[in-house]
């Protein structure tokens, strides 16, 4: 007997322009106008521009004749996409270095607001493993450095041969998506960003950072806000020992310390093994009364916030630049965290329970087939468990804690 095999429904539209019809039509010539940058573009439109965009990350494109090639080489299907056309290099180089970048902003944010108003849904998560008593949000704040050629790339020169920008992020751990982004030189220190990154948190949520944003003030702001709080502590910390409480297994040290801002929080010593070897570590934490335990598995969940890091760079193209100045740096690492969020929702659509290199790579391979994307990733055997597009458990978890 033959084996019945699901094939993908086939469609009137290719897979890019299904990936394109989640923005709204009338959206990017609005923000175009609000930002009175609509008069310029007069053979290249703002939507061509983010199509081409959309194009570089999901092909992985090393440059700006790469694109344009292969957009020229498409032109049929490609002007399909709401009459999108292709770009000359000059003027693809020319939109990402003077159209402004907040265009790109603003459109990942009201697409991601969009995706959740029309399927409520997409953005809504359970916490898995030892979180799952967890009931209030968690989020986690951290950076990844984004590497730059330094002899071209003058604005954003980070030591003395090397040039990087820096992306910090709040990412929500119950829906794996981002929730505010701050893009920016590299230079500059992490607890610069923490009071903005965590300003929107709300009384009674949680949040996540590692010590490069510890600062006293904003910890004694957190925590005046009703914010519950974890993170690292520096070796250098000044504190008050008030009181000990008994420990038990691999907790070394439970104690309620006074920080010399007037900050009452928790010092919790456990032993952790890294790398093969085991070794100490102190964590930070505002509230009274849950256990040592349970704030040491809160700092691991923290960790899942490298697995997102790890996912957009490995698959989005946020190693070869299209443009050397700083606007067109962000036109393109916005567009990477829209790509992300579209393929996201078709991921939640299909109940796609694989890697998230897998659902890029067959997005990637199927790009102008026209073929249904949500039935392509049914077909492909690994739809309809629970839904939770992340790494690996143990690429997800500091070692040590399980």
């Amino acid at each position: 007997m033959k084996k019945k095999t699901n094939n993908p429904t086939r469609t009137k539209f290719s897979v890019l322009r299904q990936l394109c019809n989640l923005i709204p039509p009338h959206l990017v010539p609005q923000l175009a106008r609000a930002h009175h940058s609509e008069a310029h573009a007069r053979t290249f439109s703002h939507w061509s521009h983010v199509v081409a965009l959309l194009f570089a990350q999901l092909t992985h494109s090393l440059g700006l004749n790469d694109v344009c090639d292969a957009l020229r080489l498409h032109s049929g299907p490609l002007s399909a996409i709401r009459g999108a056309t292709p770009p000359t290099r000059n003027t693809f180089s020319h939109a990402n270095k003077l159209r402004p970048a907040v265009i790109a902003e603003q459109l990942f944010w009201k697409v991601l607001e969009h995706l959740q108003t029309q399927a409520p849904g997409f953005g809504r998560g359970q916490h898995t493993g030892r979180l799952h008593r967890f009931k209030r949000t968690i989020h986690v704040v951290d950076s990844t450095v984004i590497e730059l050629v330094a002899y071209c790339l003058d604005w954003a020169k980070h030591r003395r041969r090397k040039a990087a920008a820096k992306c910090h992020l709040r990412l929500d751990l119950q829906s794996f998506l981002p929730r505010l982004v701050v893009i920016d030189t590299a230079r500059e220190h992490d607890n610069v960003r923490a009071r903005e990154l965590c300003a929107p948190v709300k009384s009674g949520e949680i949040v996540i950072f590692d010590r490069g944003y510890l600062d006293q003030a904003h910890l004694h702001d957190l925590s005046h806000r009703g914010v519950w709080w974890v993170t690292r502590a520096k070796a250098n910390l000044l504190y008050d020992l008030i009181e000990t409480y008994p420990v038990r297994e691999a907790i070394l040290a439970d104690e309620l310390i006074m920080l010399r801002e007037g900050v009452l929080c928790r010092r919790i010593t456990a032993r952790v093994e890294l790398d093969g070897q085991e070794r100490e570590m102190v964590f930070l934490c505002n509230h009274p009364t849950w256990s040592a335990q349970t704030i040491a598995d809160l700092y691991r969940s923290r960790w899942e916030i490298e697995v997102f890091f790890k996912q957009i760079k490995q698959t989005l193209q946020l190693a070869d630049f299209l443009g050397h100045n700083a606007n067109a740096v962000r036109w393109q690492v916005w567009t990477a965290l829209l790509c992300y969020v579209l393929l996201r929702w078709h991921a939640w659509a299909s109940q796609w329970t694989g890697s998230f290199i897998r659902l890029w790579t067959l997005t990637r391979a199927s790009l102008w087939q026209r073929l249904e994307l949500v039935a392509l990733l049914r077909s492909c055997g690994t739809a309809g468990g629970s839904f939770r597009v992340l790494g690996q458990p143990q690429a997800a978890y500091l070692p040590g804690f399980g």
